[in-house]
């Protein structure tokens, strides 16, 4: 039977768990989620808060019948504490996020290990499977939420290419397009490594502008650019091009006033701009962006970025990965792009950021991995109280 253990890492200046305060309990602690299988290897993807207060962890785990991952489920309750968890049949693999909320059911894709077919999964707030429907495209890539339908990003390995869809929630593909990423293994080679997880795991995103045009972050032409689409032109309406897969955009968060709060990497380095201007109607190069560098980060990072509102001000978070193995979150004033402020997260072991979530109380979710011995890779939740994300983000 597996079993779970927690580990409570507090801050100096509120010591152990309080046992007469339980609302100080569930406002700030951390977790990680270790179990007995010595061999195991899981890792985050995803977070949700669910409506009890309690938290939905979408996660992958290594196969020993596929060399794609499985797919991991943990439910929490409102203290971190283990409730459950769900390891899905092993005929569903490489499993992406987002988690996405809809008529109370969470949604998320995945594909067969036979045939490669993508699939639509609906689980209840305790990870147990609702329903599982085909959407028919292979390998996806990125996903995301618009209004009562989903956004896909897949890749076609037969035609090559990348594909944007809309589907409902019962699987149903409204519209799709399909763009060329060029002819060559040499183009294909880091798609498929990124699906296996031998090789970098690339930032495919995908997306709308507000009552605009869409867009994805994916190979188009031989190289990874940001393209942008109504969905019915044979080719984009803008790209902003990458260098092949050496160089991009790492994330992409629309903002009002047509601009994006933006991350980007070019051969190693790393690079925030949190009010960005981009031509979606036309074409131009990420170098030609700037941008603020963050040397502290590990190199080609990966990226996460939230807007919320921190004490009454509107303010981009930006989540990554240092070179001191922590968790950063860096905070930027949405209206003028000056930094308000900055969390470190983790200390001991190895840490590694997944996803950052807005809590109901105020406060902020940090879910990642963590290396327990410094080799067995374990999922790992930070909850911050409202208190403390003030104190990082106030400004200075």
């Amino acid at each position: 039977m597996r079993y779970f253990y927690f580990i409570l890492l507090c801050a100096f200046a509120w010591g152990c768990a309080n046992d007469a305060d339980p609302e100080a309990d569930k406002a700030s602690f951390t977790r990680i989620y270790d179990n007995n299988k010595f061999g195991s290897v899981i890792y985050p993807i995803d977070i949700k808060q669910t409506s009890d207060g309690g938290y939905l962890i979408l996660g992958g785990r290594k196969l020993t019948t596929s060399n794609f991952s499985g797919i991991y489920l943990l439910k929490t309750d409102a203290l971190g504490a283990y409730v459950e968890e769900q390891e899905l049949d092993e005929d569903l693999v490489a499993p992406i996020g987002p988690l996405m909320l809809l008529n109370d059911g969470y949604y998320f894709f995945c594909m067969t290990s036979v045939g490669l077919q993508t699939q639509l999964i609906r689980v209840n707030l305790n990870g147990t499977i609702d329903s599982q429907v085909s959407v028919g495209n292979s390998y996806p890539a990125a996903a995301a939420q618009e209004g009562n339908n989903f956004l896909l990003l897949s890749y076609n390995n037969v035609d090559k290419q990348s594909v944007i869809s809309v589907v409902t929630p019962a699987g149903a593909v409204q519209t799709s397009k399909a763009f060329s990423i060029g002819a060559g293994d040499a183009v294909e080679e880091p798609i498929i490594n990124h699906f296996l997880r031998t090789g970098r795991q690339l930032p495919f995103l995908v997306g709308r502008i507000p009552g605009g045009l869409f867009y994805f972050n994916g190979f188009f032409n031989y190289t990874l650019s940001l393209s942008f689409t109504n969905l019915a032109a044979d080719e984009p309406q803008g790209i902003l091009q990458g260098q092949q897969d050496d160089g991009g955009i790492s994330q992409a968060v629309p903002l009002d006033g047509g601009k994006f709060a933006l991350a980007r990497f070019n051969f190693g380095d790393n690079y925030f701009l949190p009010a960005a201007t981009i031509n979606s109607s036309g074409i131009s190069s990420s170098v030609d962006l700037g941008g603020n560098v963050l040397p502290e980060l590990v190199p080609n990072a990966a990226v996460k970025i939230l807007r919320t509102t921190i004490n009454g001000r509107q303010v981009v978070l930006y989540g990554s990965d240092t070179n001191g193995k922590q968790i950063v979150i860096l905070g930027y004033d949405e209206a003028t792009g000056s930094l308000v402020g900055s969390k470190y997260l983790g200390f001991s072991n190895p840490y590694e950021l997944a996803a950052i979530l807005p809590t109901s109380d105020g406060g902020l979710a940090v879910c990642g991995r963590t290396y327990v011995a410094g080799r067995f890779g374990r999922i790992c939740l930070f909850k911050l109280s409202s208190q403390e994300v003030e104190s990082a983000f106030k400004g200075f």
